[in-house]
């Protein structure tokens, strides 16, 4: 008999950060999905505990009401992704910048709503990026800021949150699956069948969900950031939730997505956004540069150009 009769795809999914995880992987027949199910859903909810803007008790919260100069302690998971958050931050000479909560909040993307007085502060801030002015100490879990900052994770957390589920499911004894948070997915193995996953990429429309193009994932992970989900209408214009870190505003004109294609979700999150702040020129030849393989969509008359980065993407080997 051969493998694939027997084994049953399994479906699994839940509830976390306002969205919905999703865990697809096949198993013997008589697999229990119950205490998998748990350790996924226990795995998203750490997640959220400790990097939610949303819950008042969220070790970021805490992080962001303390005073500068004061050492705080932080969970394992937190600290992770600080110190990559920092790393992308400055690999990319603060495109992805963590300290942007402040006009995060101002324009209305946080968990409250936008104010006018707000959005003119952020715009009139002396910004320095996160990865100048805080400081970790790894060793003892802790972290202080140097200046005045307002965290958000909102550019990582899900990407890691993706992480975390493909551990989580490998601590299950599963070796071969596909986990996601929203569009940020991360491929396990292969199918039983010997091919790898199959992932959509979403075309960057408004008002419908469609695929633009089809990607095969074997042991990596794909994030998009795009301009077509979430936005704010100011004078008729919508404008991205993606924040221009030296204007404290959205961005103006980016991209309308970029994909990122890496071996973890958070990297592949992150980067996407470091790529919409810096532009299709730019951003391709930051991810040449970085040997990352990314994907950039731009509106133009004829409609929708795309820029493919690496291989996986169309462009051949230097």
């Amino acid at each position: 008999m051969s493998k694939m009769s027997t084994e049953t795809r399994q479906a699994l999914n839940g509830p976390t950060m306002g969205t919905r995880w999703s865990a697809l992987f096949f198993a013997a027949d008589a697999f229990d999905p119950v205490p998998v199910r748990a350790a996924l859903q226990a795995a998203v909810d750490r997640v959220d505990a400790q990097m939610s803007l949303w819950k008042p008790d969220s070790d970021l919260v805490r992080l962001n009401a303390a005073s500068v100069a004061e050492w705080v302690a932080v969970p394992a998971e937190l600290m992770q992704v600080l110190q990559l958050g920092l790393q992308i931050g400055a690999a990319s000479d603060g495109a992805f910048d963590l300290g942007l909560g402040d006009a995060v909040a101002a324009w209305g993307f946080g968990p409250e709503a936008a104010d006018p007085a707000r959005i003119r502060a952020a715009l009139q801030a002396d910004r320095r990026p996160a990865h100048e002015i805080l400081t970790l100490d790894p060793a003892g879990g802790r972290v202080r800021k140097e200046a005045p900052l307002r965290i958000d994770l909102n550019g990582i957390a899900k990407g890691f949150g993706v992480d975390q589920l493909a551990e989580a499911l490998h601590g299950q004894g599963i070796a071969a699956g596909l986990v996601g948070i929203d569009g940020e997915m991360r491929a396990l193995g292969l199918r039983p069948d010997g091919r790898p996953w199959t992932v959509a990429i979403e075309a960057p429309e408004h008002n419908r969900r469609s695929p633009q193009s089809m990607l095969a994932l074997e042991e990596a992970a794909v994030a998009t950031s795009g301009d077509y989900r979430h936005w704010v209408e100011v004078g008729g214009r919508r404008l991205s939730h993606t924040m221009d870190p030296h204007r404290g505003a959205p961005l103006q004109a980016p991209p309308a997505s970029v994909t990122v294609v890496a071996r973890r979700c958070a990297e592949a999150d992150a980067w996407t956004t470091a790529l919409m702040v810096l532009g299709a020129e730019r951003g391709a030849a930051l991810a040449r540069q970085m040997g990352l393989s990314a994907l950039f969509l731009s509106r133009d008359a004829d409609g929708i150009t795309p820029v493919g980065v690496g291989p996986l993407f169309g462009e051949p080997p230097a």
